[in-house]
């Protein structure tokens, strides 16, 4: 056995001497790919494509319990009823799986860039930032600093206070911005702006105001320093800024287009009452192009393909809190219930509620917004009128704010594009009110809830900052909140096994100290 090994062992060594540098080029299979052959590129358009489009994760929870939409599927109960039904444990950590998958994408990105390409590591930490403020504003403390790194031996990463993270994310984004270079290679697969430096400086500053503006309620100095920062550096200056991605048709995600395309959901999603209300006591032009109302049957209720009223003298939203059960919550027993609509077996008894618009909202080819001059626009008007050092009127950005919402329409659909003059008009009469700052924070902040439709994670966060619009709770016989609409999401189940001492250190700096959905994360004071 010894001379074996011994035989083999200076066969090894003539052949390590003897060979050429081919050898490694012979024995290298040139379809798999190394650190040499892989183009990094490709993780940040897939880690944009990825996180714009959440799917479920911003249907369930925040689409309904933020009164956008409502449903009176069962599922859909988590967020409009506040009830637990089938999956929810898989739902309430679907924000935080979405984030390490997309953040670890970024993160070995930049690993890969790092020294080679300077615009694309810094973009890295522009998106690093964005995906990890979403995850963090979902549940509280949660990995920042050791997230990532299982390649290092960090298999259990320390959950970062909120407080500190929120510090890291603002300083490590005016680092990315101010290293971005012109004279230096671009982004090839980016997403969002096919590399144009400009606009990512622009949109750096903006996720900056957002970051900023979430601290108003616990710290209102830093948010002060912060968003004068932003607004100084220059945030998106129109909706040809807008950062968002366009669907692929033939990628099997489930994305939120996708969601809703699925039979009981498309059956059963309708706009809330509260927000269809809200367009229409304002006279808002987006009441025209943002809801349908399906031919009458159940047949024609459930068929994809088929148009149906988009008037807006039609448009009826459906109210939170209902099913179709049978008892005491079933929408056919509320005073109001229009009726539904068909005869005999073929009745779809929400056949007159409006549903979002199928070539609008539903394509598979669809828009999926990421961050908005619209946004952009509202929190720079709020900053104004709380007498910030930011450039302009706070009237006129809530006008550039309200006016790029509806501009932006198009960008779901040309179908859904709104009139220059009609946005004129409506701008024109609907002026910021000046006479109190409440006031005017809650004209700001209702028109940012109406601005992020279908980038619900966004609506239910700012909602939470802000406390408007002024939402009645639902108090659904069985809920587990006890009528209150949640302030966050619960950890992912897996965390509280694999990680159980760092999850609990987490969930001790919630107030109160328990995993609920009802417990509030440290900026939501």
């Amino acid at each position: 056995m010894k001379q074996l090994l011994l035989y083999t062992g200076l066969l090894l060594l003539m052949l390590q001497t003897a060979c050429t540098k081919k050898f490694d080029e012979i024995n290298t299979d040139p379809t798999q790919g190394t650190e040499e052959n892989f183009d990094p590129n490709s993780l940040l358009s897939f880690a944009q494509y990825s996180f714009a489009s959440p799917g479920y994760s911003q249907l369930l929870y925040p689409s309904t319990s933020m009164q956008v939409l409502a449903s009176t599927f069962n599922y859909y109960g988590n967020g409009d009823k506040y009830v637990n039904t089938g999956g929810t444990i898989g739902y309430q950590g679907l924000i935080f799986t979405e984030c390490y998958a997309n953040s670890s994408r970024i993160y070995e990105m930049m690993r890969l860039t790092k020294d080679k390409n300077i615009n694309l590591y810094n973009i890295g930490k522009i998106m690093y930032v964005l995906i990890l403020q979403r995850c963090t504003d979902a549940y509280g403390d949660v990995p920042y600093t050791e997230a990532n790194r299982a390649k290092e031996g960090i298999t259990k990463p320390k959950y970062d206070r909120q407080e500190d993270i929120y510090h890291l994310m603002l300083q490590q984004l005016d680092t990315a911005i101010q290293a971005l270079d012109p004279a230096q290679p671009r982004p090839t697969n980016d997403l969002f702006y096919k590399g144009d430096l400009t606009k990512w400086k622009r949109f750096g500053y903006s996720l900056m105001l957002r970051i900023a503006m979430r601290l108003t309620k616990i710290d209102a100095v830093t948010a002060r320093t912060w968003a004068e920062k932003a607004a100084a550096g220059g945030t998106l200056s129109g909706v040809g800024d807008n950062a968002f991605v366009i669907c692929d048709v033939s990628k099997a995600q489930d994305n939120t287009s996708n969601a809703m395309l699925t039979g009981n959901d498309f059956r059963e999603l309708r706009w809330s009452k509260t927000f269809i209300d809200f367009l229409r006591s304002t006279n808002d032009p987006r009441l025209g192009v943002v809801g349908e109302v399906s031919l009458p049957g159940l047949a024609n209720n459930g068929n994809q393909g088929l148009t149906g009223d988009t008037s807006a003298a039609a448009q009826l939203g459906l109210p939170n809190g209902y099913d179709l059960l049978g008892g005491d919550t079933d929408i056919r027993d509320r005073a109001d219930y229009p009726g539904g609509t068909g005869t005999g077996t073929d009745v779809a008894p929400l056949g007159k509620y409006s549903r979002p618009r199928v070539n609008v909202f539903m394509k598979r080819n669809g828009t999926d917004f990421v961050l908005t001059y619209a946004e952009s626009e509202l929190l720079l008007a709020e900053a104004k009128a709380r007498n910030w050092d930011v450039p302009g009127a706070a009237a006129q950005h809530y006008a550039n704010g309200v006016g790029g919402a509806m501009q932006q329409m198009a960008q779901f659909d040309a179908a859904a594009a709104i009139s220059a003059d009609a946005i004129q008009r409506y701008v024109g009469t609907h002026t910021l009110d000046m006479s109190s700052l409440e006031a005017s924070l809650e004209m700001i902040n209702t028109q940012y809830w109406a601005a992020t439709i279908f980038n619900f994670v966004e609506t239910w966060s700012n909602w939470r900052r802000s406390g408007y619009p002024r939402l009645t709770p639902v108090n659904y016989p069985g809920n587990i909140t006890g009528g209150v609409i949640p302030r966050r999401m619960i950890y992912l189940a897996s965390e509280q096994l694999n990680n159980g001492d760092h999850y609990r250190a987490g969930v001790s700096t919630l107030t109160p100290a328990a995993d609920l959905l009802t417990s509030r994360v440290w900026w939501d004071k």
